[in-house]
């Protein structure tokens, strides 16, 4: 499909909401599994799960709050559909992240798989949220933005940022959790890298 086909086509209201749902849906299952094994990820989910670990504070809480001065940057740069949209799928994930901790339990899961199943798993997530003009907050607000303005790749920017999450986050936890949570980054970042291109499906 071309570039001036793709624009030529907008979702209806039905496909907003549920490819965000669905998409939210993705990325808080990939979080969930990576709490699960003990690892962290980038941008501000990764902000938010150091500070859970750290503090015992809910993460759903503290991601929610972590978010909130990024939306004035996202209605700056994108408008108050972006803004909104980035708004609802940060509350959807912080909600469901919290309520898969009582009904889905991991007794046991190998960090590499963790690490593997989060990047697939969130990186599809994000691909939706992008797809549907949202995002997660904080850092995919801004990669999106660059990718859009300069041409930089969304999946870079956020693979600069988490090269330097991790490694604060090798204060606060074992090197090897921390080198687990850098292989499920970069699994995401690579998804996001080479399947994220706004010439292919991007419809706002």
């Amino acid at each position: 499909m071309s570039a001036d086909l793709a624009t030529d086509k907008h979702y209806t209201l039905f496909e907003d909401i549920q490819g965000l749902i669905l998409a939210s849906t993705q990325a808080a299952l990939g979080i969930h599994l990576l709490r699960a094994a003990g690892l962290v990820t980038g941008g501000t989910a990764g902000m938010a799960l150091i500070l859970s670990y750290i503090t015992g504070w809910s993460f759903g809480a503290v991601f929610f709050m972590i978010n909130i001065p990024f939306y004035g940057f996202a209605y700056w740069a994108r408008g108050l559909t972006f803004c909104l949209k980035s708004l609802t799928t940060v509350t959807l994930v912080s909600l469901m992240a919290e309520a898969l901790k009582p009904l889905f339990t991991v007794g046991q899961i190998h960090p590499a798989v963790a690490a593997a199943l989060f990047g697939v798993s969130a990186g599809v997530g994000l691909l939706g949220l992008f797809r549907h003009s949202g995002s997660l907050g904080g850092v995919s607000i801004v990669a999106v933005i660059l990718q859009d303005r300069f041409g930089f790749k969304a999946g870079w920017t956020q693979l600069i940022h988490d090269l330097a999450l991790f490694a604060l986050a090798l204060a606060f936890l074992p090197w090897d959790r921390v080198a687990w949570s850098l292989l499920g980054a970069v699994i995401l970042n690579f998804v996001i890298a080479f399947n994220h291109r706004r010439d292919w499906y991007i419809v706002t």
